[in-house]
């Protein structure tokens, strides 16, 4: 992998291994989820695929790749897209132990596996919706909140 001609160092998405690391991470996460008793549910897809590819193509963009998921699906707006399912801390948690066998699995550099874990961490906790009864939704880690 190269610098680029101006000097800047390449994205997270190049320094990574472009597209094939995001394919496996997504593979290994859909392939916890396919029969997950907690978030299989939420899916109304038979077939995974399509909601595998959707993952890949935003993680792509949002690490400097291909901006495949803005080209075909708009602006990500990831609460948005989320907020017609009950996403609480059961959901949260299956989600992260899913992600993390797909982390896990990449052998990243420990800075780049650090830098990816906090982001889906981070993001796994902005899009809890649903707290237990009487209590307040959960801070987002690193929101500064």
């Amino acid at each position: 992998m190269s610098t680029p001609s101006d000097g800047t160092p390449p994205a997270f998405f190049e320094r990574v291994g472009g597209t094939e690391t995001f394919r496996r991470l997504t593979e290994v996460f859909y392939a916890g989820v396919s029969d997950d008793p907690v978030l299989r549910p939420l899916y109304a897809e038979e077939d995974l695929e399509p909601a595998r590819r959707r993952l890949q193509m935003f993680l792509e963009q949002y690490w400097g790749g291909p901006r495949a998921y803005s080209e075909q699906r708009g602006h990500p707006r990831l609460r948005m897209r989320h907020g017609g399912w009950r996403i609480g801390e059961r959901e949260r948690e299956a989600w992260l132990s899913h992600m993390r066998a797909g982390v896990d699995e990449l052998h990243l550099d420990p800075a780049d596996e650090k830098e990816l874990w906090d982001y889906l961490v981070m993001a796994a906790y902005s899009l809890v919706n649903e707290a237990p009864e009487g209590a307040p939704l959960p801070v987002v880690p690193g929101s500064g909140s």
